[in-house]
């Protein structure tokens, strides 16, 4: 509280302004000591003369400070402070980047994953490491799943649909995928896995009679040209009817082709079990066709190489099933669950960027000028696929 003596007289309502005026000037002098927390104060004024029919206001957006005549000659004044930010918006920025770190962690873990798995192939062979990556992480999604609630698949029915599911999605497309990174760098080959929306969308329109649209119509020859442009270096025959199956960029075709029908089986295979128990269930069934060809086909794992690992191939080796697998799908099924599905297919174009980046400071990886440009041009012919999805 804050008093100020007045005389009687004439004046006294421009006397009234006047110490309010003043009042408000001492008031936005800074505070001698910090405020501890940085919060910002402020304060507003309303002044009213003792004899009630004579008023004189005085506002400020950022100050309010009340000073009202007593019938005594005095002009009493109350300041209240209203305190602003803290640590609620602090706290609000933390969830924010929390929410952005868990919607992108699914993207950086399979862009690293295709690193690591470079990285090992020699020592394990592919089939192999396709079929590490797959079981322990499946059996390690089963049991999300049952620790969720979720049911079981019954039937034969959901059984059937479920193996077919691990042959196509599961066991041919990892299986290309390891055959094709031994022949290609992580980055390009990531960038050619991601072209499967094209192939989707051309699926789910014969299929389920979903529209493409202009803008889908065109990405799709978009990523047709640059897809071409990526497999220019392969296309470029010397005359060996094997070449084509020498060349990395046409397995992680094959591999991208198994993801999008398996992409579109999922709608089918969801009807008889629940999407999530049934992943990790395609993960272990796909897996076993992988074993037996990794034996079959004398995989440097299987020959007795393993006692050579070392501990970072031993890391990379569990992160490609344990981050690269089951903790990536976890995530993108647990924020699908949380509403934020439209964000995630938004932000397909970051596994690519991922695997490029980590491809060139671990592996030495680099595109060639034309690689580069057929690059560029699918991930746009991408989004332009995904641009209803993305807007809706």
């Amino acid at each position: 509280m804050i008093s100020g003596k007045e005389t009687v007289g004439q004046g006294k309502r421009y006397h009234i302004l006047i110490a309010s005026l003043f009042l408000n000037i001492i008031i936005r002098k800074p505070p001698t000591h910090p405020n501890p927390h940085n919060k910002s104060i402020h304060f507003g004024a309303n002044c009213t003369g003792s004899s009630g029919s004579e008023t004189t206001e005085l506002e400020d957006s950022s100050d309010i400070v009340d000073c009202v005549g007593t019938g005594q000659d005095d002009v009493e004044c109350v300041v209240t402070a209203e305190e602003t930010g803290g640590p609620g918006l602090e706290l609000e920025l933390l969830e924010q980047v929390q929410e952005w770190a868990v919607l992108v962690s699914p993207f950086f873990f399979w862009g690293t994953a295709m690193v690591a798995m470079k990285g090992i192939l020699p020592k394990t062979g592919p089939f192999f490491i396709s079929a590490f990556r797959l079981i322990p992480a499946g059996f390690l999604l089963v049991a999300f799943a049952a620790y969720r609630g979720r049911p079981f698949p019954s039937g034969l029915t959901a059984w059937l649909s479920i193996a077919l599911f691990g042959l196509v999605d599961a066991a041919c497309f990892q299986g290309f995928l390891a055959q094709g990174l031994q022949r290609t760098s992580a980055g390009l080959g990531s960038v050619i896995i991601d072209s499967q929306p094209l192939t989707v969308a051309i699926l789910a329109a014969l299929l389920f009679g979903e529209s493409i649209g202009f803008l889908g119509a065109a990405g799709l020859v978009l990523g047709v040209i640059g897809l071409l442009l990526l497999e220019a270096p392969s296309l470029a025959l010397d005359g060996s009817n094997s070449s084509l199956w020498q060349s990395g960029e046409w397995w992680m075709l094959l591999s991208a082709q198994s993801m999008a029908v398996g992409t579109v089986m999922v709608r089918w295979v969801s009807k008889y079990s629940d999407p999530i128990m049934a992943t990790g269930w395609h993960m272990v069934i796909g897996g076993l066709p992988l074993v037996i060809i990794s034996i079959l086909n004398h995989d440097n794992a299987v020959s007795g190489s393993l006692i050579e690992f070392t501990a970072n191939d031993t890391l990379a080796l569990f992160y490609t099933s344990i981050f690269g697998s089951a903790i990536s799908y976890g995530v993108y099924f647990y924020s699908a669950t949380k509403g934020s599905l439209t964000k995630l297919s938004s932000l397909t174009f970051l596994t690519p960027m991922f695997a490029s980046i980590f491809g060139f400071l671990y592996l030495g990886e680099t595109f060639s000028p034309l690689q580069l440009g057929g690059a560029m041009i699918t991930i746009v012919g991408i989004y332009l696929v995904n641009y209803k999805t993305i807007v809706e």
